[in-house]
């Protein structure tokens, strides 16, 4: 038995959100490419991931040091090729990130979900993640969101 090889993870260039915004609505079941304008792509391509197999792209991640917290860097979304899940891409991509924070004297890593979205909850965990309650109003009102924090 032979096992496919593991992806490639390479730096994001401008031009990968066609690419992505190709598959999101797909690899998700439901539209959220509006929550993945390009302008993350234009302006945080060099901390954003892709994840590449002979296949083609197996996932992403769009992430960024932020420039008001010294000392943090941001997740702001990540996807995974539904046939590439469960085989540790996202663990690849994560631990990257997490370099690229370190690299950049950031010591805490943050992200956020929707409260329905207890997979993200549940692999936040996994990577050492504190996972909040959620927070009611975080997005304004009628919105709540479970927050993530990583110390590196």
């Amino acid at each position: 038995m032979t096992r496919a090889a593991a992806p490639v993870l390479r730096s994001a260039v401008p031009s990968d959100y066609d690419a992505i915004a190709a598959v999101i609505d797909d690899w998700w079941g439901r539209p959220i490419l509006g929550a993945l304008p390009r302008l993350f792509l234009d302006h945080f391509h060099r901390t954003s991931l892709i994840a590449e197999s002979p296949a083609g792209m197996a996932g992403f991640l769009i992430g960024f040091m932020s420039p008001s917290a010294a000392d943090e860097a941001y997740i702001h979304f990540v996807g995974v090729d539904p046939g590439a899940r469960a085989s540790g891409v996202a663990r690849a991509m994560y631990e990257r990130f997490f370099d690229l924070a370190r690299g950049n004297g950031r010591h805490v890593v943050k992200a956020i979900t929707a409260p329905v979205n207890t997979v993200s909850q549940d692999f936040h965990r996994r990577m050492g993640f504190t996972v909040s309650e959620p927070v009611p109003g975080y997005n304004g009102p009628g919105t709540s969101l479970v927050t993530f924090a990583r110390a590196l």
